[in-house]
Parts: C-alpha cells; structure tokens; sequence
C-alpha cells in the first residue's frame, strides 16, 4: 500500500536533506515532527480500520502540509523558480499517489518480536537525530531497523553485526 502521504514525507525528507546540503538552516522541530509523522504513517498502515490511527493519519497530513509550506517558503527565499519548481512537481506528483521515491531496501515492516536467529537492540535516544544518520549505519552493518518513534530505535541482526552497528551509533550520543 503506496500512501500519498507517505510519498510526500519522502518528498519533504528529500527537500529537507538538498537544503541542508545547500547550507540552509532547517527550522528546528521540523525533523523530529518529521520522525513522529512517519510513525504515524506506518502506525495508520498497520490497521487503517481503527480511528485513532485514522486521526493520526489527519493529523500527520495536516502537519504535512504545514512543513511543505515552511520549506516552499525558504527555498522560494534562496533559490530560483526552477528549483522551486521542480520540488512542486514532486510534491504534486507524490499528492496524485505516484511512488516518486522509494524507501531504503532495509527499513523494516513492524515486527513484533525478534526474528529467529536474530538478535535485538533498542536503542532510547535523549533528543531525536536524523534518521538518515542511523539508516546508513545499520544498512553498512546489515541490519534490520525499526524507528517506533524519532527518538527509539530498534535493530535487528547477527550478534556481531549488532554490537558493530551499536558501537558506531554510540558516536551520536557523544554529540547530544
């Protein structure tokens, strides 16, 4: 099941990652409300029957939209029409429920418990960081990863792979 929304997170969390790279700040809350709509997101996908995820899912658009603005408005600011553009047209196609991006091969569907011949690792952060940051290092160490929210994530994988991933992940908590 291909969400729009879930297309325009991916949209937005291009946007976001091409503007840091440019060298433009990103108001903060912008990442960690990113972390907590993708949540919201995979929670809706999970059992799109049940109203409380349903509300979620409203309001996660709703959030959606009001970051979509923000990040139109700074690049509109810095950059030209055509880089505006180009971004609208994603948005728009990604709004239209085109897969416009596709996630990471290892970002994980919800699992309830350790897979067998796995081992897991949940790792409680005390302020968010980037998910990318922690998606590269565990894709590098070949395991599986589930974000319950901007600032838990759960690994799974070989032991050695585990400890491995874990050991470089610990570099973030030096920076917090």
């Amino acid at each position: 099941m291909n969400l729009p929304s879930e297309q325009t997170w991916l949209v937005l969390q291009h946007l976001i990652s091409d503007l840091t790279r440019k060298g433009y700040e990103i108001p903060s809350g912008i990442n960690p409300e990113m972390g907590l709509i993708r949540s919201s997101v995979s929670s809706y996908k999970r059992d799109p029957t049940h109203p409380d995820l349903i509300n979620g899912l409203a309001k996660a658009e709703m959030s959606l939209n009001n970051i979509q603005a923000t990040l139109i408005t700074l690049a509109e600011e810095h950059e030209d029409e055509e880089y505006v553009d180009h971004w609208l047209d994603l948005l728009k196609q990604a709004m239209q429920g085109k897969e416009v991006f596709q996630f990471a091969k290892s970002r994980s569907k919800f699992l309830a418990n350790t897979p067998p011949g796995l081992t897991t690792g949940r790792i409680n952060l005390k302020v968010p960081l980037a998910e990318e940051r922690v998606q590269e290092i565990a894709e590098w160490n070949g395991l599986i990863i589930e974000f319950e929210d901007d600032v838990t994530v759960e690994l799974h994988g070989d032991k050695e792979d585990l400890k491995a991933g874990v050991q470089e992940m610990g570099s973030f908590f030096l920076e917090q």
